[in-house]
């Protein structure tokens, strides 16, 4: 059996150990980060942030109040106090200076993105400065020797002068050779007689009938403003005139016509006669 000398020593060890163990045990757990997603933090959070709002409220300060929102994006743009005139009732008056605030806001907002726009380089060109222009319904632009200088000047087309153009630039795509011409015309028919019938032209010759055509008077018109010739027929290769009916006959007898197609022509063309010494050719 042990002395009491020896379970007193035994005692004295096993205090000091406790004694050690309790304090490097508060010693951690100064030093240790707090956790603060306890509940009892949450709690304590959850109080003091509802002790704030009340303050506010009392204090009629910034933190209280309702909120006042964009009409348009619902995004909150301040707070106003309940009782925004402090006259101690919350009644209409403070509503209607809320949304005059609101108002206020919206308006300052408004005015900065003008600025900001007229300030910009590179803002779009407002609507009726572009609306019309470029597009079929007229709105292009022509040059016109309007003084007889020989100085043409841009002017704005008319929708009607747009359409003959379009039907002009249509025609013309037609073959290399186009004659203007008309149903009745004496000049017309030797024209197109030679033409025709005496040469073989490939592509063949396309024939408009300015009387026929539902713009023949307008494309006429184009046409004495293009070429200077106001008559028919008008012989066209590859958008240049090379004459009349009188023309024709001349450069037929000269034996010229089927080179001067052929020379003023952009594209390939094949010009020879139908008929000549010792049978076709």
């Amino acid at each position: 059996m042990p002395s009491q000398r020896r379970v007193r020593l035994l005692f004295y060890i096993v205090l000091a150990g406790v004694v050690t163990l309790l304090f490097f045990t508060s010693h951690l757990r100064a030093t240790t980060q707090r956790d603060t997603r306890t509940v009892q933090d949450f709690y304590h959070k959850t109080v003091n942030a509802m002790d704030k709002t009340r303050g506010g409220d009392k204090g009629g300060g910034a933190g209280g109040g309702q909120a006042v929102l964009d009409s348009k994006t619902g995004k909150e743009v301040g707070r106003t106090p309940k009782d925004k005139d402090a006259d101690g009732n919350v009644d209409d008056d403070d509503e209607v200076l809320a949304k005059e605030m609101a108002e206020r806001l919206k308006a300052a907002e408004q005015k900065a993105k003008e600025l900001a726009n007229a300030k910009a380089p590179n803002r779009p060109d407002a609507p009726s400065d572009v609306i019309g222009v470029g597009s079929s319904a007229g709105g292009q632009v022509k040059k016109v020797d309007v003084d007889g200088d020989g100085e043409q000047e841009a002017i704005a087309e008319t929708e009607e002068e747009h359409e003959v153009e379009v039907e002009m630039e249509r025609i013309m795509k037609k073959a290399p050779v186009i004659i203007f011409s008309k149903s009745y015309c004496p000049y017309s028919k030797g024209a197109k007689g030679v033409l025709l019938e005496k040469y073989l032209i490939e592509p063949a010759p396309y024939v408009v009938e300015l009387d026929l055509h539902p713009l023949g008077p307008k494309l006429q018109a184009k046409l004495k403003e293009t070429t200077g010739r106001a008559t028919v027929p008008n012989i066209m290769v590859s958008g240049k005139s090379i004459g009349g009916g009188d023309d024709v006959s001349a450069m037929d007898n000269d034996k010229t016509l089927a080179a001067k197609i052929m020379n003023t022509a952009a594209q390939k063309i094949s010009v020879k006669e139908r008929f000549v010494e010792g049978g076709a050719t």
